[in-house]
C-alpha cells in the first residue's frame, strides 16, 4: 500500500496572461518532477505503483541507433512498508495520453525548469523558462483530418534535417517530440515534430501533417536552449 505521497521537487508553471492572442492567454498548469533517461536496458510500466499491477509497456533504455529514452515523471510517490520510490510517467509512443509507473531506481532525473506551450488555435508557440517568457512566435500546425494532438509531451532528440536532403523540409532545425498524428511526413512512423520551414508564408496557418512548423530564426534561437527532454504542452 502506497503510504505517501511525495510531492517535494515537483515544479508547477503557473499560469500568465500573455498577449497572443484570447486562447493564448492561458498558459496551463505543468507539474512535473522532473525528466531523464531510463538507466536499466528494460523497464516495466504499471498501471499501479505496485510490481504486481497491470503492465502498461515496456521501455528500453536505447531506442534506434543508440538514442537513450528520456522519460518525463510527473509525480513521485513512496511505499512506505518498502522504501521503493515510484514515478508516474507520460508513456511515450501511441496512444498519445498514456500514463504509468516505474520505480525511481530505474531512471536518471534532473530537474526542469524549461517548457515549450503551443496554442494550436491561436497557432503561436511560447518558451517559458519558469514564470519569465523567452521568446515566442507564429507556428503552423496540422490541418483537417491530421490535427497537431493535444496534451504535454516531451522533446526526446534534436537533429539538422538539412544533412539528408530528403528532410530538408524540415528547415534548419528540428526537435523529435513525444507526441504522434495520424498522419504526418515526420520520419519514426507518425512522430510529431517541432521544426523549421522553407515556406514562412505558411506559418499561421493549418497546413501540416501534425507537426508544428516555426519560422527558421526562431528554431535556430530554440536549438541550445531547448534541451532534450524540455515539456512540450500543446493546448486548445
Amino acid at each position: 500500500m502506497i503510504a505517501t505521497l511525495a510531492l517535494t521537487g515537483a515544479v508547477a508553471f503557473p499560469a500568465l496572461v500573455q498577449s497572443a492572442g484570447a486562447e493564448a492567454s492561458r498558459t496551463s498548469q505543468v507539474r512535473v518532477v522532473g525528466v531523464g533517461a531510463l538507466t536499466q536496458p528494460s523497464v516495466v510500466v504499471f498501471a499501479e505503483p505496485r510490481p504486481t499491477a497491470r503492465r502498461v509497456a515496456v521501455l528500453h533504455e536505447f531506442r534506434d541507433r543508440f538514442r537513450p529514452t528520456y522519460v518525463l515523471a510527473l509525480r513521485e510517490v513512496r511505499d512506505s512498508s518498502t522504501g521503493v520510490t515510484w514515478y508516474r510517467i507520460a508513456v511515450p509512443g501511441r496512444p498519445n495520453g498514456r500514463t504509468g509507473w516505474i520505480r525511481a531506481a530505474t531512471v536518471e532525473l534532473r530537474p526542469v525548469t524549461k517548457r515549450l506551450v503551443v496554442y494550436r488555435g491561436a497557432r503561436r508557440f511560447e518558451l517559458w523558462n519558469g514564470d519569465r517568457l523567452l521568446r515566442s512566435g507564429r507556428v503552423a500546425v496540422g490541418k483537417p483530418g491530421a490535427e497537431t494532438p493535444l496534451g504535454l509531451f516531451q522533446v526526446t532528440w534534436k537533429f539538422d534535417p538539412r544533412r539528408d536532403p530528403e528532410w530538408k523540409i524540415l528547415g534548419a532545425y528540428a526537435f523529435e517530440t513525444s507526441a504522434y498524428s495520424k498522419l504526418t511526413d515526420w520520419p519514426g512512423g507518425g512522430i510529431v515534430g517541432v521544426h523549421g520551414t522553407p515556406w514562412p508564408h505558411l506559418l499561421g496557418r493549418a497546413v501540416s501533417h501534425g507537426c508544428v512548423r516555426l519560422h527558421d530564426r526562431d528554431i535556430r534561437w530554440l536549438r541550445t536552449r531547448v534541451p532534450i527532454g524540455t515539456p512540450v504542452e500543446i493546448v486548445r
